[in-house]
């Protein structure tokens, strides 16, 4: 290249639908094994003093809840009952300790029960994302469920 010359590269910009994931995709990838959640119940910072776990699959259902759930910047202001509005979605009983646990093992979510990093303006997260949790809607918590409390629907 002769003296004084400059090189210019130019980049044709990728469409970012190239690199977007499926909703599918996403929701295999999101599988939590007994191992990981065992471990996280070891570490996780409790804001009670003996937690309360009854099965794996309630942080499982609580994990898929806070997953479809719009991250914001800061932890959110707003007081929700977070515990049952999860409950509600997923037909069965969630603990405070679950959902705590779920929070910690999320790789987005920041804060502590019940202010976590999430939009006031709730999502309700699609029921495909509890295909794979086979303890979803064992209770009777699902009957009680108002899809109206949400601002977003998942398909």
């Amino acid at each position: 290249m002769p003296y004084g010359w400059v090189r210019v590269t130019i980049c044709t910009p990728v469409p970012a639908a190239t690199f977007t994931i499926s909703q599918q995709d996403r929701r295999e990838k999101t599988v939590l094994s007994d191992s990981e959640i065992d471990q996280a119940k070891r570490t996780t910072k409790y804001s009670l003093a003996s937690p309360n776990h009854e099965h794996h699959d309630c942080i499982r259902i609580a994990y898929q809840w806070l997953d479809a759930q719009k991250k914001i910047k800061g932890a959110t202001t707003k007081t929700m009952p977070l515990k049952h509005i999860i409950e509600k979605w997923g037909g069965r009983y969630v603990s405070e300790s679950d959902v705590e646990v779920a929070a910690a093992l999320h790789p987005e979510i920041r804060g502590t029960y019940p202010y976590f990093n999430i939009s006031a303006r709730l999502t309700e997260p699609s029921k495909a994302r509890l295909s794979s949790v086979s303890e979803a809607f064992k209770h009777v918590h699902h009957e009680r469920h108002d899809p109206k409390i949400y601002s977003v629907h998942e398909d």
